[in-house]
Formats: C-alpha cells, sequence, structure tokens
C-alpha cells in the first residue's frame, strides 16, 4: 500500500475547521479526530475501488541480441484481466547495466479487459546476460488517495554482444591478404608453402623452385630445340586450423583503461577469426580457466563470426588461477595438425605468467604458438613523469612492472613462442598484422 501527496495534503487541510471549529481544546481534538477520520474513510474507500495489481498478465517483447552501446528499443505489454480499471504506475526493474533510458517508471490507465504498451529504450553498457526480474505495478484509486502495490515475478533478458570496434581495421588487413595471396592486379606473391602453379624459369628465380619432371614433360611435348626450365610458385597455404584459446582467470579481470582485459581480448580473437576465415584458415575458439567457458568449434563461413560473438557474450572472468596443464590437451582436442595456437592472457609478471611457460614447450613443440597480450599504457606515462617524489617512486614502480613483462615476453620467445603486446586499442589490429607476417613467411 502506498498514499499520494493529495492525501497528505488531505489531512493538512483539516487545520482549516481545527482554527474555525477549535474554539476550546476538548473541541479542537474532537475536530481533529473527526478530520482525520473522513480523510482515513476516504483513503480506505479509494484503496477498495482501486483495481488489483495482481490481476494482470505481463509480456516482453525485447531484442533477443543487441551490440554493446548500441540503442534498442522493445516494450512492456500489460493486460488488465481484472474487472476494475487500473489507474497506476508501472516499473520494469531491469538491471542498471541494460541502460534502461529515462525514468524506468510509466504512468498508465488500463480498463478491464484491455492492454497497453509501455515502451522500453535502452543502451547497454555492460556486455553479456543483462536480465529483469520482476515488475511492480502501483494501482491508484479514483480520487488518487492510495494505492494498491505488487511486485510480479517475470523474467526478461536481453543478450548484449561485444561491440567489435576493431572491424574498422578488417578492410586494410583483407587488403593486404589478398595482395599476400596474389589476388590483386598488383599481382604481389607472397612466399608460401602451397603449390600454387607452374611457370618459366626466368633469372632471379630459386634454383630450387625447379621442377625437373615438368620440366622433362614440356620437353618431350616440344618439337622444337632447347630446353625450357619450369619453376614452381608457391601461395601461403591455405585451410590451415588457427585454435585461439581466451584466458578467462584473475587476470583477465584487471581493467586497462576502461574495459577489463577480457574484452580486449574477445576483441582481438573476434578481428582474427575473421581475417583468418577471409584467408581460408579454419578457426577454433575455447574460453578456458579451469573449466570451458565458450567454445566454437568446427564452423566456417559467414556463420563463424556470429557464433563466436554469440558464445562471448555472457562469459565474464572468474577470480581463479587458469589451469595452464591443461591447455595442451585442449588444443589436441581442437586439432591434431599443425596450427597457429594464439593465447589471449596477461604477462605481466613472472609469477602470473608460470603456469603458461611451463606448458609453452608442450605446444610450441607441435604447433606455431603467439602470446596476446594488453599493455597497460599509464605505465608509460608513469615512468616518464618524475617530477617530485611520489611520481618518482610511482615511476619506479611502473619500470618494474614494464621490465616484468618484457622478462616473460624474452622467456616465451626463449621457449620457441612469439608475443604481441599492444594499449587495448592497438592489440587487435597488431595481432592481425603478425597473423599476416607468419603467412608471409611461409610459418601458417
Amino acid at each position: 500500500m502506498a498514499w499520494s501527496g493529495r492525501f497528505a495534503l488531505l489531512v493538512a487541510a483539516g487545520v482549516v475547521p481545527l482554527v474555525l471549529l477549535g474554539g476550546t481544546p476538548g473541541t479542537a481534538w474532537a475536530v481533529f479526530a473527526g478530520w482525520l477520520a473522513l480523510a482515513l474513510t476516504a483513503g480506505i474507500v479509494d484503496l477498495l475501488l482501486a483495481g488489483s495489481p495482481r490481476q494482470v498478465s505481463l509480456a516482453r517483447e525485447v531484442p533477443a541480441r543487441v551490440r554493446l552501446g548500441e540503442p534498442a528499443t522493445g516494450r512492456l505489454l500489460v493486460t488488465n484481466v481484472g474487472a476494475r480499471r487500473i489507474r497506476g504506475i508501472v516499473r520494469d526493474g531491469w538491471e542498471p547495466s541494460a541502460g534502461l533510458a529515462g525514468d524506468n517508471r510509466a504512468r498508465l490507465v488500463v480498463p478491464a479487459g484491455e492492454r497497453r504498451s509501455v515502451p522500453l529504450a535502452f543502451v547497454p553498457t555492460r556486455r553479456g546476460e543483462r536480465r529483469a526480474r520482476s515488475v511492480t505495478v502501483r494501482s491508484w484509486g479514483p480520487l488518487g488517495l492510495w494505492a494498491r502495490q505488487a511486485t510480479l515475478h517475470h523474467e526478461g533478458r536481453l543478450r548484449v554482444l561485444p561491440p567489435f570496434r576493431s572491424r574498422r581495421h578488417l578492410a586494410s588487413r583483407v587488403a593486404r591478404l589478398r595482395e599476400l595471396e596474389g589476388n590483386t592486379p598488383v599481382m604481389v606473391r607472397g612466399a608460401g608453402t602451397e603449390f600454387d602453379s607452374l611457370r618459366e624459369y626466368v633469372r632471379g628465380d630459386d634454383v630450387r623452385s625447379i621442377d625437373w619432371r615438368a620440366t622433362a614433360r614440356r620437353d618431350a611435348a616440344m618439337t622444337g630445340g632447347g630446353q625450357r626450365l619450369m619453376v614452381r610458385t608457391w601461395r601461403p597455404e591455405r585451410d590451415r586450423r588457427v585454435v585461439v584459446v581466451v584466458d578467462t582467470g584473475r587476470t583477465a579481470a584487471a581493467r586497462v583503461g576502461d574495459e577489463p582485459r577480457l574484452d580486449t581480448s574477445i576483441e582481438s580473437s573476434l578481428l582474427l577469426a575473421a581475417l583468418a576465415s577471409r584467408a581460408g584458415d579454419r578457426v577454433d575458439l575455447v574460453a578456458w580457466d579451469r573449466r570451458v567457458r565458450a567454445r566454437v568449434q568446427s564452423v566456417t563461413g559467414p556463420t563463424l563470426l556470429s557464433r563466436m560473438v554469440d558464445a562471448l557474450a555472457p562469459v565474464e572472468a572468474e577470480l581463479i588461477d587458469t589451469d595452464w596443464s591443461a591447455v595442451p590437451a585442449l588444443v589436441r582436442q581442437v586439432t591434431s595438425q599443425r596450427s597457429l595456437v594464439v593465447l589471449c592472457t596477461g604477462i605481466d609478471t613472472p609469477a602470473a605468467a608460470r603456469g603458461m611457460l611451463g606448458v609453452l614447450p608442450a605446444l610450441t613443440s607441435a604447433h606455431t604458438v603467439l602470446v596476446a597480450s594488453v599493455t597497460d599504457p599509464s605505465l608509460a606515462e608513469a615512468r616518464r613523469d618524475r617530477g617530485d617524489r611520489e611520481a618518482a617512486y610511482l615511476a619506479g614502480s611502473a619500470e618494474r612492472a614494464l621490465r616484468d613483462a618484457d622478462r616473460v615476453a624474452a622467456a616465451i620467445r626463449r621457449l620457441g613462442g612469439d608475443v604481441v603486446q599492444a594499449p587495448p586499442e592497438e592489440l587487435p589490429p597488431a595481432l592481425a598484422d603478425r597473423y599476416l607476417a607468419l603467412k608471409a613467411a611461409g610459418r601458417l
């Protein structure tokens, strides 16, 4: 039950008869009691005439998926299944991170047997499953003095997908990929391991590319004299495997800038998957800490990105240490052929990276391993600022942190892996560039 300002004004209006009729203390108390009883009677009658807030049927129409930061619209349908008109306020109880625009309270009048809709506008501020668990209905009486209120359990769900802001880098990387493969008019041919075509030998060609059997067949087929050497041309191999392992342990929960490291790892994974699928490679993804949080496997073509985005949307970092000892077996479950294994994790300190470093020999012996790690740009700024004593202490701490990360990166390279380190905005394109470099070098 609730009461309005009208009821308070009605009680306060009792001052008028109290002044006019309350000549003695006894009379004044009698007038005040009579007026208060009248106000309470009016409130009770108003409450009895109000429609029941429990006699409503609720339904939501919201989009199943929306990208982080993008606006979305929906509506809440309120149907009055009771016998009395409902005049009141409806409050839809979404999580704050769903970004319900404006006031989430709506005034409406629903006659008996009719339905009204409440518009909903969302601008989500956080990735994942955003939920609403209840709707509160407050029904006022005809006089607007007292109201009946009930909170009704009604589930709602809005899946907020990763924004994939790094998509803007895809076009330029695809153009470079086409140049690498020789599919543009420039006909730039990169090194590779997959046979492309045969052509006649010209000065400057690698003599190891001469195909002697093709040369013999050509000489046998030609009627004229002279020998024409035939050489093989190569292109980067297609239909290779790329396995992305996203670390969802406690290091992924650390915030760099205005987002967790996990979100940057997701952005990097999406850009790499989009580029690798354009190159004809097969991409598999596993989000892992001590159990599989998300998996996308054996998916190719245009559905790959949508499946990855949908699988990674509800994944949150867990405040536990990642079990790196299980990662080699996890990769073997995905593929048995030599692949590019990308580990999206943090390498801030040797202690935090000890588990990952322990399994690198097992991975690098069978695969090409690339570690992608987010760096904090504020550390570089703090290292340069030494204006006072406090800044000098901060600069020393930043220097130590950066040197620890460099030590871990050097250890990864000694163990046969490769490292990409960059700030959040730069890591996705940097990882894509390293993938293209490996393609050009024939290491994929």
